[in-house]
């Protein structure tokens, strides 16, 4: 009885993704353009996470997140001024006022002033919505040669899996509590179970001569069911730094796929790259507290993994992320190793749309296409970018040295660059210096 209860429940399984891929399966591309599909082959050695997916009939209205059932993360930003350009204000696509039903907490309307705009990104699930976690769990541990009567060890795996296996929530509304001033409503959310708005805020947090610090959102939801975001002021003029995150400024062994799984749920705690948080600390005080973004491939589930590795190690910033849920665990893999040019370009062309003044310094690594996507993007906005670093990575299982690492390689990626605005490192001592000469106005 007992297996032919497990077969009937396959074949519900299999049924509801076959139905949700032909119902919604082209919205659900279409809502994460830059998230690549699972390769075939990948996609056969790595298991199916049935039920990521929630239908979305058409024509169906926006539902209230519920407290009771559903988890909402709101993830950290940046607030910047709006442009004096009318072209480029209408680039940045702005919330609907009517949707956002923006108020301030005393209930009364806000005065229509907004001195600063800031981007609010949030992720729904249906809470405790994962099924067969012993299933998913059984699987790393094999491939990780885990010792399956590991407790310590299986509990940290489930910990780690349980976003991916969380149904994503789409078509649904959060109303969030902007530094206990105001409020507004973001939605509805994706079929990625995403909603990203820039949304006005109403209040000057920074009034002169005092230096703001940074303030904290909420969705107005028990704390049980949320992540609150933290956000940081950037004023037009100043330095700014993009930075990737996976063999930048954390070991995460990405040419390997086995790698990857160790790094992403059996690893305790996250490894740093040796020197790199000195050197994010030293570029935080010598270019007098710069915007911090964190441009990763990985995707959204690994939020809450990737804030408190960045909170151990590195200085506050907003953590830009892949929009894009699998009905694979294979999408992890594909996420950080398929397509991350493109990908990351398209997120550097809306950085720029917030901060077009402010100067910036590039971070990456040579195991996938960072230097393709900095001189691409250094191209692209000429005077921006002043300076890009990529570290020369060595030492990982599948990582074809010779054609990374190759001179020819980051000679054509930066083409057209100045070979004064690029540099290829492995110490990240080696940086300290060429920083401050930057400040100093003695690097082009």
């Amino acid at each position: 009885m007992d297996e032919l209860n497990k077969l009937s429940s396959a074949a519900l399984d299999a049924s509801h993704q076959m139905a949700v891929s032909a119902i919604d399966g082209p919205m659900i591309n279409k809502d994460a353009p830059f998230s690549p599909e699972v390769p075939s082959d990948l996609k056969k050695s790595m298991p199916d996470l049935m039920d990521r997916f929630s239908f979305k009939w058409p024509g169906s209205k926006p539902k209230d997140a519920n407290p009771e059932d559903h988890a909402v993360w709101l993830l950290d930003n940046t607030a910047f001024r709006l442009p004096q350009d009318e072209e480029a204000r209408k680039s940045l696509k702005l919330a609907d006022p009517k949707t956002t039903r923006s108020s301030m907490t005393d209930g009364s309307v806000p005065n229509g002033s907004a001195p600063w705009h800031a981007e609010y990104v949030a992720a729904y699930f249906i809470r405790n919505s994962g099924r067969d976690v012993s299933k998913f769990v059984g699987f790393i541990a094999e491939k990780l040669n885990i010792d399956g009567n590991d407790e310590g060890a299986m509990s940290l795996i489930s910990h780690r899996l349980e976003p991916f296996l969380d149904t994503v929530l789409p078509n649904h509304l959060v109303r969030i509590s902007v530094h206990k001033t105001e409020e507004h409503t973001l939605g509805a959310s994706s079929y990625q179970g995403i909603s990203a708005q820039i949304l006005p805020l109403h209040f000057d947090p920074q009034p002169p001569p005092i230096t703001s610090q940074p303030f904290a959102s909420s969705p107005i939801v028990p704390p049980t069911a949320g992540i609150s975001s933290t956000t940081v002021l950037a004023e037009p003029e100043g330095w700014a730094i993009i930075s990737d995150i996976d063999d930048t400024i954390k070991i995460t062994q990405t040419p390997s796929r086995i790698g990857i799984l160790h790094t992403t749920f059996a690893e305790p705690t996250p490894q740093a790259v040796e020197g790199m948080p000195a050197l994010y600390a030293h570029m935080k005080t010598a270019l007098q507290e710069p915007a911090f973004f964190y441009l990763s491939a990985s995707p959204y589930n690994l939020y809450p993994f990737l804030k408190d590795f960045r909170n151990t190690y590195y200085p506050q910033g907003t953590i830009i992320l892949r929009d894009a849920s699998w009905q694979n665990l294979g999408g992890l893999i594909s996420s950080l190793t398929v397509g991350t040019q493109e990908y990351k370009a398209d997120r550097i062309v809306k950085l720029h749309s917030w901060l077009p003044q402010r100067k910036v310094v590039c971070l990456g690594d040579s195991t996938q296409q960072d230097p393709e996507a900095y001189g691409e993007s250094a191209r692209k906005f000429p005077g921006w970018i002043q300076k890009i670093f990529i570290r020369k990575v060595t030492g990982i299982a599948g990582m074809d040295e010779a054609e990374k690492n190759a001179d020819a390689r980051f000679e054509k990626a930066f083409q057209g660059l100045s070979r004064e605005m690029w540099h290829v490192f492995t110490d990240p001592k080696e940086l300290v210096e060429m920083v401050d000469e930057l400040v100093e106005g003695r690097s082009s």
